[in-house]
């Protein structure tokens, strides 16, 4: 009875009404992208790498060295000479490793030179591997391997021959164009750096900057069936998988203490708080405009019930009149406060839904950016569960304002 009352006293200022919702609308929509995108951009960069126990590279920040050999970002300070990958890779507490060759490109998409246990032991997300879509991994020196977004954007499929271009930048002026690699297989997507990037076999990228004549022979051997091998001399840095989680910190040590070549190993899941705690301050940023523009939009909320007192005062003496006392009021005008927010919740919930829906194919297939239409988290319930204890503590005033006129109105009748 009484909701169904705040409801009729809603549609009596209905234009009013209309304009808080719309203010309270966009500013909770906001709020909810904001913690959205949020929970996605670092659930996107902890599903890059899974069970890699260390990532070894040249000296430099841990940071650092995660960017660039697993998110492909910036560049590395040194190379690792092979003979330190082997040794290391020989100890007896690794399993398996991972060579990882960066520093060519394909039409501003990073070149990855490495060899079949990538395919092998490489996971992501909850341990899933990479499954081919079409084709299979390489076999021989001149084979590529696409990631899903470089065959879409590019429009390629197996068989497609490619070039690659020295350096990582989108325009080069050294083409490696005499070597071209076929294109043997295409990934499915990982929503991971892994769909931007080309993989190359290591024989493959030390073999185009090899001299024309040493080229030349090796793809004759390639052409004619023979088996060749060509080792290269240094990498960019490496994946290791470990026996015992017990052992990380001992292979750690004992690679950080490298006495042939300044090394360092840095385990993934330290690197990436530290790149949380960096971006933490700009999260808190975006949190605070969110909730500035939530507040201003629930303070029009109170301005319009305050407003509407003035006008009210013959309803108030109505209710008065049928035997309503001003505890009635005081719910009522809390109750009106509420349904304009949860109104206003799932109006915003329906919207910004609606737009992860329809946009999470353009966003990946454009911007290879993995946005998941499931808005709907601890979170998110936590952060609109707040924002209906914010409308009843700022619904107070106007509710006691209509509570003591009641109280006014019924000790003048008296």
């Amino acid at each position: 009875m009484i909701i169904k009352l705040a409801y009729k006293s809603l549609l009596n200022r209905k234009t009013s009404v209309l304009l808080t919702l719309f203010s309270i609308v966009v500013s909770l929509s906001l709020l909810i992208t904001v913690e959205h995108i949020r929970s996605e951009a670092k659930a996107s960069f902890n599903r890059t790498v899974s069970s890699v126990d260390l990532i070894v590279g040249a000296r430099t920040g841990q940071l650092n060295l995660l960017l660039y050999s697993i998110f492909r970002m910036g560049n590395a300070t040194n190379n690792v000479d092979w003979k330190s990958y082997q040794a290391i890779s020989e100890q007896a507490d690794v399993v398996w490793s991972v060579p990882l060759s960066l520093g060519d490109s394909h039409r501003g998409y990073r070149v990855l030179g490495t060899n079949q246990d990538y395919f092998e032991f490489y996971r992501y997300g909850d341990k899933r591997p990479l499954v081919f879509a079409q084709g299979s991994r390489f076999e021989s020196p001149f084979g590529a391997v696409l990631g899903a977004e470089v065959a879409k954007s590019l429009n390629y499929s197996v068989g497609k021959r490619i070039t690659l271009s020295h350096g990582v930048g989108s325009v080069s002026f050294t083409e490696h164009d005499n070597a071209p690699f076929a294109v043997v297989g295409i990934l499915e997507p990982t929503g991971t750096p892994v769909d931007r990037t080309i993989h190359v076999t290591l024989a493959g990228i030390e073999a185009v900057h090899m001299p024309p004549s040493r080229l030349k022979a090796l793809q004759t051997a390639v052409d004619a069936g023979q088996d060749i091998e060509v080792k290269p001399s240094s990498i960019t840095a490496f994946m290791l998988g470990l026996k015992s989680k017990m052992s990380i910190f001992k292979i750690q040590r004992s690679i950080n203490n490298y006495r042939q070549e300044p090394l360092m190993a840095v385990l993934p899941g330290i690197a990436l708080v530290e790149l949380w705690s960096l971006v933490s301050s700009v999260e808190n940023i975006l949190r605070v405009i969110s909730l500035c523009v939530f507040v201003s939009a629930i303070l029009g909320l109170i301005t319009m019930l305050l407003a509407s007192m003035q006008e009210r005062q013959k309803e108030i003496a109505v209710l008065r009149a049928i035997g309503a006392g001003p505890v009635l009021l005081f719910v009522l005008i809390q109750l009106e406060a509420l349904l304009v927010t949860t109104l206003a919740i799932a109006i915003s919930l329906l919207l910004v839904w609606g737009v992860f829906y329809g946009a999470s194919d353009l966003l990946a297939s454009n911007y290879g950016i993995f946005v998941s239409s499931q808005i709907l988290s601890s979170a998110q319930l936590m952060q609109l569960a707040a924002a209906l204890v914010v409308t009843v503590l700022v619904a107070l005033i106007p509710a006691i304002s209509a509570y003591r006129k009641a109280l006014h109105a019924g000790l003048g009748n008296q």
